[in-house]
């Protein structure tokens, strides 16, 4: 692969000017660019600016939600024969060398088919995500905190910081738009892994991030996301475990999980009912196979778990690209 055979997909919404220094970051050491903007209203003089640092940007509107942000940036990338693309949502931080390592870590796979994700670090846990190492029926996971240089096998990567090589997104397809934002990243994981795409956690390279307003109760921790995020978080993880479940022993964890989330909404979190309610009715629909936005399918419930009334957080109208 060649020096410039990669791009980056950057999605902001509602972005701080700490996200845009993240942006700017990116921009200064990755040649191919698409800045995704799924704000609900677009900001001509920021788009302007990065089109003059030499971004394409897409105003989606948060069409898909964070797999239709993944989607149209694959699109670009791909016409313009990236052999890697980078995923990297707003609040994720990278160093200069980033791309060099995880460029490093692809070149040197005897494939150009592959998901390699970076160690994830999470700030307010004081720890990494473990890798899920492929195996008959129930992957055991398996920490590599202090591990410095390796690829791990793993089942899924986290969407940020990660690599999808051409010739994956080209054989898996696209992200599923009807899940939105949650489990999008361990959903296509176990696609890969389930068609013979080796996904791997490259240790050489950390990358610090946040996941919510994460705050820890001795072994408990919660991250007091929205109730809309909690219907979506409970509904994809039975869908996408559900369908993988021949294959990786992993669908029982869904119940585990919705408890989890509910206990810890029920021992340390404001708006108990909304986010009980949103799990719940988020669980039923993820059982019976029923997705789509949350506020189509539950207009009333959406309106009671956020609080107001229902909007359409996906407009029929097609995303406004703006090329370099």
């Amino acid at each position: 692969m060649s020096a410039n055979s990669f791009g980056l997909i950057f999605v902001l919404y509602h972005p701080s000017e700490e996200f845009l220094h993240n942006l700017r970051k990116a921009l200064a050491v990755c040649p191919n660019v698409v800045a995704v903007d799924n704000s609900s209203e677009a900001d001509v003089g920021l788009h302007e600016a990065l089109r003059r640092d030499g971004a394409t940007v897409v105003f989606n509107r948060n069409r898909g939600g964070l797999a239709g942000a993944y989607n149209r940036g694959a699109e670009i990338l791909l016409a313009k024969d990236c052999d890697v693309i980078f995923l990297l949502d707003q609040d994720s931080d990278i160093d200069a060398s980033f791309f060099e390592k995880m460029m490093q870590a692809c070149s040197g796979l005897d494939t150009d088919t592959f998901l390699v994700g970076p160690k994830i670090h999470e700030i307010n846990l004081g720890k990494c995500m473990p890798v899920f190492p492929p195996g008959p029926r129930f992957p055991k996971p398996k920490r590599i905190d202090h591990e410095t240089e390796g690829l791990f096998p793993t089942l899924f990567i986290i969407s940020s910081g990660s690599a999808i090589s051409a010739q994956a997104y080209r054989k898996l397809g696209a992200f599923r738009e009807d899940y939105f934002i949650e489990y999008i990243d361990i959903e296509y994981g176990l696609r890969a892994s389930s068609h013979d795409v080796p996904v791997y956690m490259n240790a050489a390279v950390t990358m610090r991030q946040t996941t919510g307003h994460i705050v820890r109760h001795g072994k408990l921790f919660t991250t007091h996301h929205p109730a809309w995020r909690r219907y979506y978080g409970a509904r994809n993880a039975v869908h996408a475990l559900a369908l993988y479940k021949s294959k990786w022993g992993l669908h029982w964890l869904t119940s585990l999980l919705a408890f989890h989330q509910a206990l810890c909404v029920l021992l340390f979190e404001p708006q108990k009912l909304r986010k009980i309610t949103a799990i719940l009715f988020g669980y039923l629909d993820g059982l019976f196979g029923r997705l789509g936005p949350f506020e189509s399918r539950h207009p009333r419930i959406f309106a009671f778990c956020t609080g107001a009334a229902p909007e359409k957080l996906a407009p029929d109208s097609a995303p406004t690209i703006t090329a370099e």
